[in-house]
Formats: C-alpha cells, sequence, structure tokens
C-alpha cells in the first residue's frame, strides 16, 4: 500500500523541477527503488507530469509550490487573520466544499478554511466535476454561518465574484471579467468558478459554504475533457505563476473573507454595483438554460437583486433567478 507521508515528501523533494535519481529519493525515503517508481505512477494519476530519463534520474515536468500554512499566514491582513477561526490543508480530499459541509454538521463555527493540494470529485455547478489535478491550482472553500436565512444572502456569489476579481488584479491579472452568475473569466475564457451550497432554516439561522476553484496551471491531458473554452495563471502570467500560489492564496482570503463576514449587513444593490463594473455578458448573445429550457437573448446587466436581465426575440426583458448560460458564436 502506497504511504501518503512518502508522497507528500516524494513531491516536496522533486517540487524544485530539478533531476533527482532513484537511489537517491529512495533513500531520503528509507524505501526501496520499487517503492519509489510505485508513488512515482501513484504522482502521475494525480495529474503530476513527472520525467524519466535514464542516468539523470526523474524531475517534474513543472516546478510545484505546495500549500504552506505559515507562508499563507505571512500574508494575511490582521483583519482576515481574527475573522478566520481555523485553517486546514489537505494532501487530498474528495472536495473541499463537501469536508465543509461536513463540519458544518457539527455546529463549528465560522471562520473554517480548507484547502486542498488534490481533489478526486471537485464540485463544478449543476453537479459537474472540477478538474482537479495535484498541487497546480487552488481549491479552496470557506464556511460561514448566517442569522436571518438564505433569502438574506441572495447574491453572495456576486459580491464574491468581485472579491475574487479584486484578488486577482492584485496579483497582476488584468482584463478579468464576471460571467453571471458566479464565473470568472479572462479575454472571453474561464479562469476560476465559484459553488456556494447553502443549507439551514428558512427564516433563521444557517451555514454557507463558499467554495472557489482557479486555474493556475491545467496540464493539457487533464484538461481534456472540458468542454468550454478555459485558460489558466500560466498562460496569463508565464511560467512564474504556479509560484505564487501561497500568495495568491492569501490575497483571496484578504478579499473574500471581509466580504463574507459582513454580506448580511451590507445592501445588496452596493455589491451589484462592483459588479456591473465587471460584467463581461453585458450586450453578447447567450442561451440560458433553465432545465431542458432553452432561452436565446441578448444580456442587458442585471437588476438591483442581482437576477440576469435577457431581452429574448421578442424585444422583451426578462428577469431570471438561475440558469446556465452559454455564450452563442456570432
Amino acid at each position: 500500500m502506497l504511504n501518503s507521508d512518502n508522497l507528500k515528501c516524494l513531491l516536496g523533494l522533486l517540487a524544485d523541477g530539478q533531476f533527482h535519481s532513484g537511489t537517491e529519493l529512495a533513500r531520503v525515503l528509507a524505501v526501496s527503488r520499487t517503492a519509489v517508481w510505485k508513488h512515482l505512477q501513484a504522482m502521475s494519476a494525480w495529474g503530476v507530469e513527472v520525467v524519466g530519463v535514464s542516468g539523470k534520474g526523474y524531475k517534474l515536468q513543472h516546478p510545484l509550490q505546495l500549500l504552506d500554512q505559515n507562508q499563507i499566514e505571512t500574508g494575511l491582513r490582521q483583519q482576515t487573520r481574527s475573522l478566520m477561526q481555523r485553517m486546514e490543508i489537505h494532501t487530498c480530499l474528495p472536495s473541499t466544499n463537501g469536508y465543509l459541509l461536513q463540519i458544518s454538521q457539527q455546529n463549528q463555527a465560522s471562520g473554517w478554511v480548507c484547502l486542498a493540494e488534490y481533489q478526486t470529485a471537485g464540485k463544478g455547478r449543476r453537479g459537474r466535476q472540477w478538474i482537479s489535478p495535484f498541487g497546480h491550482n487552488i481549491y479552496l472553500s470557506l464556511l460561514w454561518r448566517y442569522q436571518n436565512g438564505p433569502g438574506a444572502i441572495a447574491g453572495l456569489s456576486l459580491a464574491i465574484g468581485v472579491a475574487v476579481v479584486r484578488a486577482l488584479r492584485g496579483a497582476g491579472v488584468e482584463d478579468v471579467g464576471l460571467k453571471w452568475p458566479n464565473d470568472i473569466y479572462w479575454r472571453g475564457r474561464k479562469l476560476a468558478g465559484i459553488l456556494i451550497e447553502v443549507s439551514g432554516e428558512s427564516s433563521g439561522p444557517c451555514h454557507a459554504v463558499i467554495g472557489l476553484g482557479l486555474n493556475v496551471y491545467l496540464p493539457s491531458g487533464q484538461a481534456a475533457g472540458i468542454e468550454q473554452a478555459w485558460v489558466d495563471l500560466q498562460q496569463i502570467l508565464g511560467d512564474g505563476a504556479i509560484s505564487q500560489r501561497n500568495s495568491l492564496v492569501a490575497l483571496l482570503l484578504n478579499e473574500m473573507l471581509p466580504v463574507i463576514a459582513d454580506f448580511d449587513n451590507q445592501d445588496l444593490p452596493d455589491h451589484v454595483n462592483q459588479w456591473r463594473e465587471f460584467d463581461c455578458m453585458r450586450g453578447g448573445a447567450v442561451s440560458l438554460f433553465i432545465g431542458q429550457q432553452r432561452i436565446d437573448g441578448i444580456v442587458r446587466g442585471v437588476d438591483d437583486q442581482g437576477l440576469l436581465l435577457l431581452e429574448d426575440g421578442d424585444g422583451r426583458l426578462r428577469a431570471f433567478a438561475s440558469g446556465e448560460v452559454s455564450f452563442r458564436a456570432a
């Protein structure tokens, strides 16, 4: 059986992107070279691209920066630290959102932060899987409790979207836009997605698990099954993007946690006005899917409640609270 601690240690040794001989790796891990080979095979299954060259040893196709709590906390503002109850970094989880949904049943306080290097069943919208190769991207979830029911936090995904855009701009990413209701785009391609799962009483206490998946580097083999146009930070910022993972997590938490903590004390139209500044859909021809129904039209923005405004083929302006939006080819 493969040892997860050895696997993580092996990844740490190879994270520098340099060649390491099988003999050296076996010595450091105190295992056989056969065991090293099996762990390398497991890494490939996780989406880590391993190169083996006779006489040189093994190296990663792209260097990794493993998540490090100390490095992340170094970049946090004092306000963010005061809002965060706990941070956990996992080597592997089925889903960071799923993990915090379980935690939420234990009446844990607001401010629980969960990160994972790898997800075996990452969650996208409408039951889709979020592609989650090891160590390359950001899989982040936060737990927060609210007192006035799910209706009081309608539009939270719009506010979170604005916070994510601010963090990305702080990292030097320009031309970032928002696609209703919860996608982050860069020049027409999806860069990140938000998934919020809420449960609790209809007009009483409830809790929200806010998940973010952000593409830092997507290996082509892992991305082959993605059906929509996508982009990662490596394409935008160059090869140094992976080395920014920890600082980027800190930037995200600095922007997201204050918004999450104070959301039910603020007016939604204020968040909506900020969202409109980054709206990358307005004026675009789209198809809106609600179950099996398809509605074609032109996006006219969002109203003050965050509902999508769509002008249909008959010239009627209609508002929608939910649905899946796809851009239509010109």
